[in-house]
């Protein structure tokens, strides 16, 4: 039987939340946490550290994932893309808006759909949404 994990999605209503949820639930052991980027979220689902240090293969089971949709929805990645604006040194300004302008026309991936896209590319990972 694979590991379970349970991302406990009552605890989530925002971006920052659903890293303190992820360094709770895979990062508890470790003297470091992940930080809030989609390429961490990544690399930490390749394994190798963490509590995936030595998993093949595991259930993510997701509670109360329909509300953690909207709570990682438009508004959440809109806000997201915005503060990144106010780093132009940092961040690709013609990049961030072209995501700004996609999700207000309503063709952007929102926060949520990326982080699905992520799970779904790593087939060791079985996500039960429940």
């Amino acid at each position: 039987m694979p590991k379970q994990f349970i991302i406990n999605g009552d605890k989530i209503h925002d971006i920052p939340s659903f890293y303190k949820e992820i360094n709770r639930l895979f990062m508890s052991a470790e003297n470091w946490k992940i930080s809030e980027s989609l390429d961490a979220l990544n690399d930490l689902f390749y394994g190798g550290f963490g509590a995936l240090k030595s998993v093949e293969k595991f259930d993510l089971i997701w509670k109360n994932i329909s509300k953690n949709k909207s709570d990682l929805g438009i508004e959440a990645t809109l806000n997201f893309y915005k503060k990144k604006l106010e780093e132009p040194a940092v961040f690709n300004i013609d990049f961030i808006q072209k995501k700004i302008t996609a999700l207000e026309q309503g063709t952007g991936q929102t926060y949520f759909e990326i982080i699905m896209e992520i799970i779904k590319n790593h087939p060791r990972i079985n996500l039960i949404e429940v």
